[in-house]
């Protein structure tokens, strides 16, 4: 009898699990630059997904609400029509972020990926003016739950990412890494 169960040697943890983990930094200034460097790519990779994900849950919440706005009469287009706008429309406090330049883009079918999925396909868009008002207001408050839950889970890999960011930074300005060796690569 064969078991469906996937190997314990072929599993492997979450991005997020990975970098969030209490050991992903242990002991980062004995790794070697080229070891940080990938602790930091691969976290900077996860605060991509992670944008993406919370843009995608922030779109849906600013559709919802527009629709509920529509119906309460503040706005007389459909919903189609004002789509370009409610999306390029700041509906949210401008925001405080870390000012970063991110060098990634979100990689398709990663586990952030797949989470999103499952999160739009909760909340049907395909006929909102189908769904009651009390329908809309649960979806939304759905949706802010999780989109706190991925915030929350973004600054913390912020955190990562500025550990590793220090580390190489202190190791240049100490002498330990010169920057005549960054170039030569």
């Amino acid at each position: 009898m064969t078991s469906t169960m996937p190997d314990q040697a072929a599993y492997r943890p979450r991005r997020i699990d990975r970098v969030l983990a209490p050991e992903y930094l242990a002991d980062l200034q004995q790794r070697p630059l080229v070891g940080v460097r990938a602790l930091r790519d691969e976290a900077e990779q996860e605060e991509t997904a992670l944008s993406y994900l919370r843009r995608l849950l922030q779109g849906r919440i600013d559709i919802l609400r527009a629709e509920l706005a529509r119906r309460a009469g503040a706005a007389a287009e459909d919903l189609i029509t004002a789509l370009p706008r409610i999306l390029a429309e700041p509906t949210r406090a401008r925001p405080r972020g870390m000012g970063r330049h991110l060098r990634v883009e979100p990689s398709a079918g990663d586990d952030t990926q797949l989470l999103a999925g499952l999160l739009v396909d909760d909340v049907d868009l395909t006929d909102v003016g189908a769904r009651t008002e009390a329908e809309l207001g649960a979806a939304i408050d759905m949706l802010q739950a999780e989109e706190r839950q991925q915030s929350d889970r973004r600054r913390a890999v912020q955190h990562v990412v500025d550990a590793c960011s220090l580390e190489i930074t202190r190791r240049y300005r100490d002498g330990e890494a010169q920057v005549a060796d960054l170039l030569a690569r």
